[in-house]
């Protein structure tokens, strides 16, 4: 997002209004994979805007929205599975530039009268791409470029009008394109950062295939949300959650340019954040931003809700029924509201997205991955309306909508930290003493990190606590206490993540200063599991 051209505007879910987003919108029909969203963010990097939507929704009604152009996203089916979800066959008819990604390349092959069987040879991971025809979709994507692959089935015959772009030396028909009609396929993934050339494929049908010009923009952004936000509040007051992170602090920022002291902030202190943060962040915007604050001290609340609760689905849910139970409480005392605002991201909203299930058959597509406290918490007597103007941001979108309106870059670039806090960093039961445990070990690793200059270089970096005890010895005396992990990632956008490789120098000194000073831990172990196939926190 740059600041300078009109910006199209989201809505949510499917009701995206044409005229808002001035008709330069991809769209991606999801098929149920998990990479749905990561499609939609590379192209959000080409400054166009692009939106995920379902697989279900019709040709009428992707005529009605006029994409520029349409991606199919990859899934865990089969096109010959039972069931098999499918996009409307008319979709073809449209005259609108289409790309079909692993599995939406080999429905596009089927549905146009091609033909898709079992592999020879499933094929996952990198694959060098030879091209056969290095113009259009393929054009600066250099002669055996690596690829990420992820399939079983592959393209035996092709549709009429088609032809090959590319191989692979599993996989012939790697790239096919049937230039005159504007439909292209793809068998690998070119949104994954593993793809060497990605990227330069995404261009080329975003600006080439599709004409679209770049009109994603961070401050047409600001401007046309605060005017939605005036537009949908009103005269109505509303109700922050404030966090202190940079999601609900750049949520405050717009909301307090846009409606002024009809914003509350409220800050509910759980109990759940890390070591003398509440405190901090009360008085920085008291102090600093001059936006009035209400805390909440509802840590012994919390924290008998979570008594005897090992599973995180209903830590989340306990929390973020908490959350809301709390607000009501308090807005009788400061309000009434109308509205309730929230800091939700799209990475929340698509690891919280209920599972999508075939008409027909009920079959599962997608597989829901986790519920984040603010939004697969909430009741469903909510009797607050809400507000969620960065609903369909990324998180490095949202810093860059931050930085435009002012905040501080110490809240810009803070580690993201999930709404349930350190509930969810405590496997197993939460208790007092736990949290103290963890919160000690948490700030040592804050400490060491800024110490030596290298907080910006990591996503996240976090303490974890296990729920077990294990043997250790100290000054000659046997010790039966917990294990800290260690969890240090880098990422772009949350979607993915790899395990960050720390300076064994630095992780030594992070263990000895754990060990030595958290009373209650004896062991600290690292953690080396990328996202996927792990998630970046272990709750």
């Amino acid at each position: 997002m740059s600041p300078q051209t009109q910006i199209p505007t989201q809505t949510e879910n499917t009701d995206i209004s044409v005229e808002k987003l001035n008709r330069q919108m991809i769209v991606i029909l999801d098929f149920g994979s998990q990479y749905s969203e990561l499609i939609a963010r590379r192209i959000r990097e080409t400054e166009v805007y692009s939106e995920v939507i379902s697989y279900r929704t019709t040709a009428e009604k992707l005529k009605e929205l006029n994409p520029k152009g349409i991606i199919l996203s990859g899934g865990p089916n089969s096109v010959y599975d039972d069931g098999a979800p499918e996009c409307d066959p008319k979709i073809w008819e449209l005259g609108i530039p289409v790309l079909g990604v692993c599995y939406g390349m080999q429905l596009m092959v089927k549905q146009l009268g091609g033909s898709v069987e079992r592999a020879k040879r499933a094929e996952y991971g990198k694959a060098s791409l030879h091209i056969d025809d290095p113009t259009d979709l393929l054009t600066n994507v250099e002669q055996g470029a690596t690829m990420w692959m992820s399939h079983a089935d592959s393209c035996n015959q092709l549709p009429p009008g088609f032809e090959i772009l590319a191989h692979t030396e599993n996989t012939p028909s790697a790239a096919i394109a049937d230039h005159e009609n504007k439909m292209y396929g793809v068998q690998f993934h070119p949104e994954v950062v593993h793809s060497i050339g990605g990227q330069a494929l995404i261009r080329n049908f975003v600006y080439h295939i599709c004409r679209c010009h770049p009109t994603w923009t961070t401050e047409a952004f600001v401007e046309e949300s605060i005017r939605e936000i005036r537009n949908q509040v009103g005269e109505k007051r509303v109700l922050l959650a404030l966090s202190g992170g940079v999601d609900s602090s750049t949520l405050a920022f717009l909301l307090h340019r846009a409606i002024g002291d009809k914003l509350t902030c409220m800050f509910i202190d759980q109990g759940f954040m890390r070591k003398l943060e509440p405190e901090r962040l009360v008085k920085l915007f008291h102090e600093q931003f001059h936006i009035p604050v209400e805390y909440v001290n509802a840590r012994e609340r919390f924290l008998k809700k979570l008594e005897g609760i090992t599973d995180p689905e209903e830590k989340r849910k306990r929390i973020g029924g908490e959350f809301i139970q709390v607000f009501e409480e308090e807005s009788v005392r400061l309000g009434p509201f109308d509205y309730l605002a929230q800091g939700t991201l799209y990475p929340d909203v698509i690891e919280s997205a209920d599972t999508n299930v075939d008409p027909k058959s009920g079959e599962r597509v997608a597989v829901k991955i986790k519920s984040h406290h603010n939004v697969g918490g909430l009741p469903k007597d909510l009797r607050f309306k809400l507000v969620e103007p960065l609903r369909k941001l990324f998180k490095d979108e949202v810093r860059k909508v931050g930085r435009s309106i002012g905040l501080p870059e110490e809240i810009v670039r803070r580690h993201p930290f999930p709404g349930p806090g350190l509930a969810i960093r405590i496997l197993g039961e939460v208790t007092a003493e736990r949290l103290n445990i963890l919160r000690d070990a948490d700030l040592i690793v804050r400490e060491e990190i800024n110490r030596r200059g290298v907080y910006h270089d990591y996503w996240q970096a976090f303490a974890v606590l296990l729920p077990v005890r294990s043997v250790g010895v100290m000054g000659d005396h046997r010790t039966y206490a917990y294990p800290i992990v260690l969890r240090f990632v880098s990422s772009e956008d949350g979607m993915t993540a790899d395990w960050s490789r720390v300076p064994y120098d630095l992780l030594e000194l992070i263990s000895n200063r754990i060990v030595n000073e958290v009373r209650g831990v004896n062991r600290v172990v690292y953690d080396i599991t990328s996202k996927p196939p792990g998630t970046i926190e272990w709750e």
